[in-house]
C-alpha cells in the first residue's frame, strides 16, 4: 500500500504514513472522549518508524496521558492527531487522515463499548 497523509485542521501539522496501518478500531474510553471531544475516536497504529512529520510545524506537541501513552495535537489550531505510544507505536486518528474513507483505515473492532452511553450504538462490521 502506498503511504497515506494527513493533518491538523490548520496545517501547521502534517504526516505521511508508509505502509499498511495497523489495528484499525473505534474506541469509547473516556480518555479517548476528552482527547478527542467525541463519544467514539477512530483510530489506525503504524509504527513510529513509518510516520514522518512533513508539515511545517514538524512533530505535533504532546501532553503524557498515562504510564505508557502521550496525546499528540497541534500547538496552533488544538486538533487532535493521536497518540505517540512509548512502545514504538504512533497511533494516528483517521479522522486527521487526508482520505479517511479508505477501506484501510475501516474499523474492524470497538473497545470500551460500556464506556459509551446507552443511546451510542456505533457499527462496526467487517
Amino acid at each position: 500500500m502506498k503511504a497515506l497523509e494527513g493533518g491538523c485542521l490548520c496545517g501547521n501539522i502534517r504526516f505521511r504514513a508508509e505502509g499498511v496501518p495497523g489495528f484499525p478500531h473505534t474506541c469509547s474510553c473516556r480518555m479517548c472522549q476528552r482527547h478527542t471531544g467525541a463519544l467514539t475516536a477512530a483510530w489506525v497504529e503504524y509504527p513510529r518508524e513509518a510516520v514522518t512529520w512533513t508539515g511545517p510545524g514538524g512533530a505535533p506537541a504532546t501532553w503524557r496521558s498515562s504510564e505508557r501513552s502521550s496525546r499528540a495535537f497541534c500547538p496552533v489550531c488544538g486538533s487532535s492527531l493521536g497518540a505517540i505510544d512509548d512502545a514504538p507505536v504512533v497511533a494516528l486518528l483517521t479522522g486527521a487522515f487526508d482520505k479517511p474513507h479508505l477501506l484501510p483505515l475501516k474499523p474492524q473492532s470497538h473497545s470500551y463499548k460500556a464506556s459509551r452511553p446507552k443511546w451510542w450504538h456505533p457499527e462496526v462490521t467487517a
